[in-house]
């Protein structure tokens, strides 16, 4: 249950506020524009193929990351990460899933020839059952643990890859703060992928904050007053912080 906030916003005019909303206005609009333009530099990104034959499971039995498209040009995979302990896929992807992996929002991603999947490096029968356990539709395919998530730097271990994450190395991560006991495991990523015949090729991965697209309460908790409650914002003094996060805080996993 959230507390009573102690510290709010100065009281102003609807005049004075007025001035300020527009001041910002033309700061989101900066925004926005930034964004397209770095979208059409994403757009613009060069392609690398993938010649390693990864072998997953799904519900028919063996298929191939090319077999992962259903025919489509494009594949966009969700790393979904997975807890041992107790065999079950962690918070933070669950409530993705329930929030944007619908049929709905699948569809938007199908008419643009883009499939979507899930691969976690699980066994498929505990997969399975966590899916039906939730009701959910989208396609979702087991790894069985060979190099794919290992290669795509979101389970580390470093006696099957080097350590890497979010596009720097374990002495980088160190350096942030990182040590060598939190720096294992699965982390957040999606993958995508592109097909030309039978040929496929990885055009882009992102991470940690990169997946802030997976998580649809995060836009609104932005729009609000105290926005997201978590410490790394820049909050005045007094605002609420410290607040997890639906799921697991990633230096727990």
């Amino acid at each position: 249950m959230p507390t009573t906030p102690t510290a709010y916003p100065d009281v102003a005019t609807r005049e004075e506020w007025l001035a300020a909303r527009k001041k910002l206005l033309a700061r989101e609009r900066e925004v926005t524009h930034l964004r397209d333009a770095v979208n059409a530099e994403r757009r613009r990104l060069p392609m690398v193929k993938v010649d390693k034959d990864y072998v997953f499971e799904g519900p028919s039995g063996e298929v191939r990351l090319v077999d992962m498209f259903e025919g489509r040009p494009q594949l966009y995979i969700h790393h979904f990460m997975w807890i041992d302990a107790i065999d079950k896929g962690c918070p933070s992807c669950t409530m993705a899933a329930d929030l944007t992996f619908t049929e709905k929002d699948r569809a938007l991603l199908t008419a643009k020839g883009v499939t979507f999947a899930a691969v976690s490096r699980a066994p498929y029968a505990s997969i399975a059952a966590y899916k039906a356990e939730h009701g959910w539709t989208f396609p979702w395919y087991s790894s069985r643990d060979n190099d794919f998530t290992y290669d795509y730097h979101v389970t580390l271990d470093a006696k099957r890859a080097p350590i890497e994450y979010n596009y720097k190395s374990v002495d980088e991560l160190h350096a942030d703060g990182f040590g060598d006991d939190v720096l294992r495991g699965d982390w957040p990523g999606a993958s995508v992928f592109l097909r030309r015949g039978d040929d496929v090729f990885h055009t882009y991965s992102a991470f940690a904050r990169g997946l802030d697209h997976s998580a649809p309460g995060y836009p609104f908790l932005d729009l609000t007053a105290y926005g997201r409650q978590e410490n790394w914002e820049d909050s005045p003094a007094g605002w609420p912080q410290g607040v997890d996060a639906v799921g697991v805080p990633m230096d727990e996993q």
